[in-house]
Order: C-alpha cells, then sequence, then structure tokens
C-alpha cells in the first residue's frame, strides 16, 4: 500500500541493477510450453526481474525469460541470460518476476532478438547476480 506522496522507505534487500535488453518470455505449464512474448527488462537483482511485458502475466505462472546479456564471454562470444521463476507481480504491462535458477548461454553470432531461442550450452561464468 502507498500513500501518495509519503515517502516509502525500499524494503529490498538485494541491490538492483538498471539493465535495460530486450527479453523473450515463455510461460510454462508443466511440461509444456503456453504463451510467449516479447518485451524489455526493467532491472534485475540476485533474486528477481522486472519486466515490461507484451500482455500482462497472470501472478505465479512459471516462466522462463532469456535475455541477451550485456557482457561478452572473454570480450568475443555474446550470451544469454536463462532465467526460471515465477510471477510473482503483475501490473499494467511490468511483471516481478522470482529467479529461481538461472544459467548462462552462449549465443554464437546471432542475436536473440533475430532468432528464436536455440539450445545452447551452459557457460559457467561469475556473476554479479550471486549475492
Amino acid at each position: 500500500m502507498s500513500h501518495k506522496g509519503a515517502h516509502i522507505p525500499e524494503r529490498r534487500l538485494k541491490r538492483r541493477f538498471q539493465i535495460e535488453q530486450p527479453v523473450r518470455y515463455k510461460l510454462l505449464y508443466g511440461q509444456r510450453i503456453g504463451e510467449t512474448g516479447t518485451g524489455r527488462t526493467v532491472d534485475i537483482s540476485s533474486s528477481g526481474v522486472r519486466i515490461l511485458t507484451e500482455q500482462q502475466l497472470a501472478v505465479g505462472l512459471p516462466l522462463e525469460i532469456a535475455m541477451q546479456w550485456p557482457a561478452l564471454l572473454n570480450q568475443v562470444c555474446p550470451m544469454k541470460l536463462m532465467i526460471f521463476g515465477c510471477v510473482l507481480r503483475s501490473e499494467d504491462h511490468i511483471a516481478a518476476v522470482s529467479i529461481d535458477r538461472y544459467e548462462f548461454r552462449t549465443m554464437g553470432s546471432t542475436k536473440l532478438t533475430n532468432t528464436p531461442a536455440l539450445p545452447a550450452e551452459p557457460v559457467s561464468a561469475q556473476s554479479e547476480l550471486q549475492g
């Protein structure tokens, strides 16, 4: 609950990073993929990510998010970050998603925004998301 003009102290314990990247997301229903869509990240922390979405997402749904990582592996190889979590909050096409599990994958020379999500090899990489 918020009151207009009242200062609400920040309750989040994790540092949020203002990373804006295109994303593709898939709603997961058991082993089936439900709806898919595209959007953009708003910010990210070690425990969650906020994304702008095409449609409002239902709270509680499991979700897979693929986003292009803004840094290169060994300064040459583009990577994408795969996030697996659930929709915690959703309002006006902005969804807050938990990060229950994540992994980095190499992207080769293709761009996430121009190609469908393809299987890729997981990469061991130290991340500022650990925390």
